[in-house]
């Protein structure tokens, strides 16, 4: 499984590749899918720029979406949308149209609620790990951990030199996962490094402007859909133990 993550809480300062109108998210998800890419992972937006749980707002993005591309097509629930647990929970419940699958942050307050209630909805949860945070541990002890879609094990660490081993921690401290499938994921100077790994270990990925806007030798992204090639070419080469050389790491060895 290859993922995009079309935007993040990106915004117009971090250059014009990043989509930010229904109608651009639309265009780089059918760019990223016709390059391989087989979920998407989108912020719906206002119109500043701002990421948003408004129905008004959410409704034509995955309309959008969703007119364009086949796959399924998952949003997030990050507090920094709606900082409140009861108002994000009433801007759920208005949701007009559902998405396929949303993103909860298990250390967030109301994590457990935010799950409870989309999976009320019918909309399935990917449990956000974030390495650095209590997720891990509180997941471990969650009723719910059983009957999410996907965990996404997310690694915060930019470093390069040691987000590999930030990850192998994270991935150890989930431990079975409650027998969930696992997405395993970096950002910014961690996005390759954790990608390769993921794919040494045979497990999902994601990739895209949200966590990275440099493809693998330091050039600037000029889409998603160029990072998603990228992203499948080096998890390729990682799964089938071939070392790819790129500036600043070091050749031979494992990711």
């Amino acid at each position: 499984m290859m993922q995009v993550c079309l935007n993040g809480s990106r915004t117009a300062a971090d250059g014009v590749a990043v989509p930010l109108t229904p109608e651009s998210m639309a265009d780089s998800a059918a760019e990223a899918v016709a390059a391989g890419a087989t979920d998407i992972h989108v912020h719906p937006k206002t119109p500043c720029g701002r990421d948003t749980l408004s129905p008004r707002v959410l409704a034509p993005v995955l309309s959008a979406i969703r007119a364009r591309v086949p796959v399924p097509v998952g949003v997030t629930t990050g507090a920094w949308a709606e900082p409140g647990p009861a108002t994000r929970l009433e801007r759920i419940r208005d949701w007009t149209v559902l998405p396929d699958h949303a993103s909860v942050n298990w250390h967030e307050p109301g994590a457990e609620e935010t799950a409870a209630l989309l999976m009320e909805l019918g909309v399935g949860v990917e449990a956000g790990i974030w390495s650095g945070t209590d997720g891990a541990e509180k997941f471990a002890v969650s009723p719910l951990g059983p009957k999410v879609l996907r965990v996404l094990a997310e690694v915060t660490d930019t470093d390069p030199s040691v987000a590999t081993s930030s990850a192998r921690a994270l991935l150890s401290g989930l431990g079975t996962a409650h027998g969930r499938p696992v997405l395993l994921h970096g950002e910014d100077g961690g996005a390759w490094p954790v990608l390769r790994l993921a794919g040494l270990l045979g497990l999902a990925t994601r990739i895209g402007l949200e966590d990275v806007l440099v493809l693998p030798d330091g050039e600037r992204a000029g889409s998603n859909a160029e990072l998603v090639a990228a992203g499948l070419a080096e998890y390729g080469a990682s799964r089938a133990g071939v070392t790819r050389d790129h500036p600043g790491r070091p050749s031979g060895g494992n990711p």
